[in-house]
């Protein structure tokens, strides 16, 4: 049996949160148990639960994801959670920040033929491309690292009054506890924890919420981002 074949039918669930976009939702899940597995994006033993575990998982996100923002999706991957937070959320302008250029040719790849005009991929560690991308309103994350590093690497890529977006686990409190130093250094002024996809998936999505002030990422990032930034208008003059 092939690992296409082991993809299951999209459950009715599908169809509700990715409404117009649901073909397209079928296909991205398509390219994921084929192209995904083949190249290491994704383990072979996650096909079966694609579904509910990865695209439903991520998709429900949206609920939490404000009106008409920009966002950045660090360590895309696989394209997980920006790829069906971009299929239901059309209204939002995404970036998949990736580092290694297997998975960023992939995102490519999948952004053309589904036709995301609203997201751009781009190659890069977060701490490479502060000062030279936008800030963003909105930061998102799945199992990328754990909370304490993975805001070092995502709060300064907001703009002042921004927030993260952390999909997480049973671990989101223990994390969050963990973490609390880290983020009040970096500038965060609000943390919640917050349940999403309400009869869609079970267990309901967790996700850790960094809210930020007028100094995202604190005083030693925003030294950064101004270096960054002054760099980028030598460049641009020359």
């Amino acid at each position: 049996m092939t690992e296409a074949a082991e993809l299951p039918p999209a459950p009715e669930q599908a169809r509700e949160v990715f409404g117009d976009r649901f073909e397209d939702a079928v296909r991205y899940a398509e390219l994921l148990a084929e192209a995904g597995v083949q190249r290491g994006l994704i383990g072979p033993r996650e096909v079966p639960r694609l579904w509910e575990r990865h695209l439903l998982n991520c998709a429900v996100l949206s609920e939490v994801v404000p009106e008409g923002v920009t966002v950045c999706d660090v360590g895309s991957g696989a394209g997980l959670p920006g790829i069906p937070l971009a299929l239901v959320r059309e209204d939002i302008k995404i970036t998949l920040l990736e580092p290694l250029l297997r998975r960023t040719n992939f995102l490519t790849e999948v952004v053309e033929l589904l036709g995301l005009d609203h997201v751009t991929v781009v190659r890069g560690r977060a701490e490479e491309v502060m000062g030279k991308l936008p800030p963003v309103h909105v930061v998102t994350a799945r199992a990328v690292a754990p909370l304490d590093r993975l805001a070092t690497w995502g709060i300064p890529l907001l703009r002042p009054y921004g927030e993260m977006l952390a999909l997480k686990g049973d671990t989101a409190e223990e994390e969050l506890k963990s973490a609390a130093t880290a983020l009040s250094k970096l500038g965060a002024v609000e943390t919640s924890i917050v349940h999403v996809g309400e009869g869609i998936v079970d267990p309901m999505s967790t996700v850790v919420r960094v809210e930020v002030g007028e100094s995202p990422g604190g005083v030693r990032f925003a030294a950064k981002r101004a270096k960054a930034a002054r760099t980028g208008r030598v460049r641009r003059r020359r």
